[in-house]
């Protein structure tokens, strides 16, 4: 392997693109990867724009069947569950930074890199390396990168981690990458209009049943199982005086469970697949951390009682509202990311 070497993911957007440019700043011979998931995009043609203006070489890996296998079908299999999945956790796992690996190792070069926002520590010793915050806590993205371990984070570099957004769009602009770079999405990739009900009545129909309250009254009917989600207020279309939120949905009676702003409270949650940044945290005991169960949630201070079989009981200090079966439930400790797990249900305060 050649040392200062480096393959980047280029999707065309700004974030990897002065990622990629702060890469050459520093001396690393720089290649880019776009990973082509064989959906509708406008993305490969700005990457190749971005490659072109800082004159690297811009590789392109189709993996299209894997994609639809792995990330499409879980996807898809999460809502038949009545969960809210979270495709982008999964697919940085299993698609890019395996993807960019895998690549890197193959054309001999020395480490990966991504325009996340997020910072890479090493204390120094076995085991060592940290996942930290980004310094724009704005735009943050470790909760999305959790299922990272060891072995991901000796080879990456985030160039962007000590950056914010508003430094991020100057460089580009001074650089005339913005011209070159494609819009930033926040839609989900392969559902680039956004309505994800749609895309999953596509492929599986869904029986209607009851919208069910708390106390067993029948208030309404729901279309599918995969049309809410818990904590959900709008398109319920329930005639009342005080709204109803999602508080739960019962695949088995296909029902959606439904209650006022005081029944939206959780104490707790117990998660599945617990995994940790480190091997060193241990496989089971008692931690004390911030907890996000969500994207943008602001975390709560939480007691993460674990057990052997990668199940985690988290209990809050402070009640939460809309604890939803499916996402990640992701653990800190100040600014740096330990571990996380996938929310099987929430638990209620007393």
């Amino acid at each position: 392997m050649s040392d200062k070497s480096v393959l980047i993911g280029i999707s065309g957007g700004i974030d990897s693109a002065v990622a990629a440019y702060l890469l050459q700043r520093r001396g690393y011979r720089v290649e880019g990867l776009y990973i082509d998931n064989g959906f509708p995009s406008r993305g490969e043609d700005a990457a190749a724009r971005v490659a072109e203006t800082l004159s690297i070489p811009l590789h392109r890996l189709d993996i299209s069947t894997r994609f639809r296998k792995e990330i499409v079908q879980y996807f898809f299999d999460e809502y038949c569950l009545a969960r809210t999945p979270n495709p982008c956790v999964v697919c940085n796992k299993k698609i890019k930074f395996a993807c960019l690996l895998d690549e890197a190792e193959n054309r001999g070069l020395e480490y990966i890199a991504t325009g996340h926002y997020a910072r890479i520590d090493d204390p120094g010793g076995g085991n060592s390396l940290r996942l930290r915050s980004g310094k724009d806590r704005t735009k943050d993205q470790t909760y999305f990168l959790f299922m990272l371990g060891q072995a991901e984070l000796a080879r990456l570099l985030l160039p962007l981690g000590d950056l914010s957004k508003t430094d991020v769009k100057k460089i580009g602009a001074e650089i005339r990458l913005s011209e070159t770079a494609e819009r930033e999405s926040q839609e989900i990739c392969f559902i680039p209009d956004d309505d994800y009900k749609r895309f999953i009545e596509g492929k599986h129909d869904f029986p209607q049943g009851d919208i069910v309250t708390t106390d067993g009254k029948i208030v309404g009917k729901h279309r599918g199982i995969h049309s809410l989600t818990v904590g959900q207020r709008r398109g319920l279309n329930i005639a009342s005086e005080r709204p109803y939120y999602v508080v739960e949905i019962r695949k088995e009676a296909n029902q959606v469970i439904v209650g006022r702003e005081e029944d939206q409270y959780f104490s707790g949650l117990v998660a599945r697949q617990a995994l940790w940044i480190s091997p060193d945290y241990p496989e089971s005991g008692c931690l004390r951390t911030r907890t996000f169960i969500r994207y943008r949630h602001r975390g709560v201070e939480s007691d993460v009682l674990i057990a052997g079989d990668g199940t985690v009981t988290v209990s809050f200090d402070t009640p939460q509202k809309a604890v939803a079966p499916g996402q990640a439930a992701v653990f800190y400790e100040g600014d740096i990311l330990i571990g996380g797990g996938w929310i099987e249900r929430g638990l209620r305060h007393d």
